[in-house]
């Protein structure tokens, strides 16, 4: 966490994430525009900012795109601050962005674990439901295969989808239908990527929640913070997130 902290001490990268809060998916020239530094000054931020896992880019032709990532951010809320918190008051994990057409919100969490232990983690409901809220979420994972997302304590089913691509334990791409309120269900399909790189002794986990209306409702990837966060917690250290809300599904 101390390069985090090392990243965020300084204000022109806290300036760099405020404008990547703002408009999500930023070019180098967008960011540089409005600043009194040259490209180069600005890219060498962003590269620490990489590093920490603050920023996660990704190539759009021969554009390279910039995304924030709050996922060290939702760690170190998870270890000092959740205690103090309520459910779903954590405002770095409801975050808002605006683009011309479509939203696509990126993650990025690096897991201690090997590729096959993190896919088994992703594609098996019980273990899934032990992160991600209580929920389980099931599907045989081929190809054109109904996803459906529930939980035993939820008075309806909570999200459905169809399974795009499956190449274990690397890549999995699904649609994803909310269905826990009218709000979330009106804004239709969106689409889920993960993709797992094994690195020494870990994992990376990308997960990028794309094909999303402009202006969503937030809550529809508002909760993906806490659920890596409670993956990571989960295969490194076999105990449950203890953030409020982290288990609203559970023991009802």
């Amino acid at each position: 966490m101390e390069t985090v902290f090392r990243a965020l001490a300084d204000p022109t990268r806290r300036s760099l994430l405020d404008a990547l809060n703002e408009q999500d998916g930023q070019t180098l020239v967008a960011l540089t525009a409005g600043r009194e530094m040259t490209r180069i000054a600005v890219a060498k931020h962003l590269r620490l900012l990489e590093e920490a896992g603050l920023v996660v880019s990704r190539r759009r032709g021969r554009e390279k795109l910039h995304f924030l990532n709050p996922v060290p951010i939702r760690l170190i809320h998870d270890r000092w601050v959740s205690k103090y918190t309520e459910p779903w008051a954590a405002g770095l994990a409801g975050l808002k962005t605006e683009l011309e057409h479509t939203m696509e919100k990126v993650f990025e969490i690096y897991i201690r674990t090997t590729p096959e232990r993190l896919w088994e983690a992703i594609t098996d409901p019980e273990i899934r439901a032990k992160y991600q809220f209580g929920v389980r979420v099931e599907s045989d994972w081929t190809p054109g295969s109904p996803i459906a997302l529930g939980s035993p304590n939820a008075p309806a089913p909570l999200g459905e989808g169809e399974v795009l691509e499956v190449d274990p334990p690397r890549r999995l791409v699904h649609t994803m239908v909310a269905l826990w309120d009218d709000d979330v269900k009106a804004e239709g399909t969106s689409r889920v990527t993960w993709e797992i790189e094994p690195v020494g002794d870990s994992c990376r986990l990308l997960l990028t929640h794309d094909e999303l209306r402009e202006g969503a409702n937030d809550q529809l990837y508002g909760g993906w913070p806490m659920i890596l966060s409670g993956l990571k917690t989960w295969l490194e250290t076999g105990e449950l997130l203890t953030t409020p809300g982290s288990l609203m599904y559970a023991n009802r």
